[in-house]
């Protein structure tokens, strides 16, 4: 019997042909890096959308990073970024390289920071701030998040949470 030939066939460049249950919609991993982009420019970025939280995010959104205590939903994301930006209004964080994709994973390494020239702030996990310190914090970190159906459902960063805490006064060197 002779071998039956095996054709791979591809979806067209940048589109996926994922099938899902009634009603899911499963974006092209250059779809997801789109709306991640768009999430790193107006969430994380100086210019501040706030309403890009509920455009983007998912209700039930997972949202941890190192620095600070871990968030589920929108409402609490939104009141994170009301709150550190309050504190720190001239927070900025940037890409430092291209996205990375698979699946409905998106991977982002970045840097930033600002100076805290605004309200005390607390959500750290060690020690605050009073209002107006005049410190500034730089770092960089890398974001894991999930994008399903056009909306992040998981966003999870490791920073240099050390490097913040000493540029803050929160901890010494050793």
């Amino acid at each position: 019997m002779a071998p039956v030939p095996v054709y791979r066939v591809r979806p067209p460049e940048g589109r996926s042909w994922h099938v899902g249950k009634k009603g899911e919609r499963f974006m092209s991993i250059e779809e997801n890096k789109a709306v991640v982009g768009r999430w790193f420019t107006e969430f994380w970025g100086k210019d501040f959308n706030p309403g890009v939280i509920d455009e983007l995010a998912a209700p039930d959104i997972r949202f941890e990073y190192s620095l600070h205590a871990p968030l589920r939903g929108r409402d609490a994301v939104r009141a994170f970024a009301g709150k550190f930006r309050a504190a720190f209004p001239d927070l900025n964080f940037w890409g430092t390289a291209d996205l990375i994709a698979e699946g409905d994973y998106v991977v982002g390494q970045w840097e930033g920071g600002g100076t805290h020239t605004g309200e005390a702030f607390d959500d750290m996990p060690v020690g605050a701030l009073p209002a107006n310190t005049g410190k500034t914090m730089r770092f960089t970190g890398t974001t894991v998040l999930k994008v399903e159906n056009g909306l992040i459902t998981e966003e999870a960063g490791l920073d240099d949470g050390v490097t913040v805490l000493r540029q803050l006064g929160l901890i010494t060197e050793a």
